[in-house]
């Protein structure tokens, strides 16, 4: 059977499906509808019903959905039932944060190693990981079966790193560099341009003051 094709936008959701129902779990919610679901996301519950259909449904009518089981499920259709090592290239300010985020290896996600060509930062460590320079990223990532590379470093220097991740066999990028990358298929790209957020948010200001603008002229 050919299996279906999941939209980009419903494997958006699944992320923030798995923080709140983990939220729920914690509270001891055993059971929760998808209205009751839809009250808390400010989604409607007609798209999570779709959503969840998209893999299997989880749920009952007049049931609702079991918390647990349903927290296991997305976690596991999100690949969160296995761990994946990760290295960060770039122990600059942005780099040493993400290094320092303990909620990864909460997901599954093992921080294993980082990497900066600036002498200055080599040596130095980061939650008990030191900082190795470039040239021994290639062997580390053989030795270590990492699955994901970080890349937290100027533009001029990400294209030509990512190059060398796809030649030594790196299956995913996350990407904080602001340029595009281009690579072969089969190699996962999650790009974060923090500046296109921003900008986003800026729109969404002047969108909010400029129709409260109107609604006073019109008063």
């Amino acid at each position: 059977m050919e299996e279906k094709e999941i939209s980009q936008a419903v494997i958006g959701r699944l992320p923030r499906y798995f923080r709140y129902l983990g939220e729920l779990k914690d509270e001891g919610v055993e059971r929760i509808s998808s209205q009751e679901l839809s009250e808390l996301m400010k989604v409607t519950a007609s798209q999570i019903r779709q959503d969840f259909n998209n893999f299997g449904g989880f749920g009952q009518q007049g049931y609702g959905y079991n918390v647990e089981y349903l927290y296991q499920e997305i976690g596991r259709i999100l690949g969160l039932d296995r761990t994946h090592r990760f290295i960060i290239i770039g122990a600059g300010n942005l780099g040493q944060a993400l290094g320092g985020y303990l909620n990864f290896e909460r997901r599954g996600f093992i921080f294993s190693g980082m990497f900066d060509k600036n002498p200055d930062l080599v040596g130095k460590e980061v939650r008990g990981i030191r900082v190795q320079p470039m040239e021994e990223m290639e062997q580390f990532i053989r030795d270590n079966d990492v699955d994901i590379a970080v890349l937290t470093i100027p533009k001029t220097s990400a294209v030509e790193v990512a190059e060398r991740l796809v030649h030594i066999g790196i299956r995913a990028i996350w990407n904080f560099a602001h340029v595009d990358l281009n690579v072969p298929e089969g190699i996962q790209v999650e790009s974060v341009h923090l500046s296109d957020s921003l900008m986003k948010l800026s729109y969404n200001i002047n969108r909010y003051l400029e129709e409260n603008e109107q609604q006073c002229e019109k008063k």
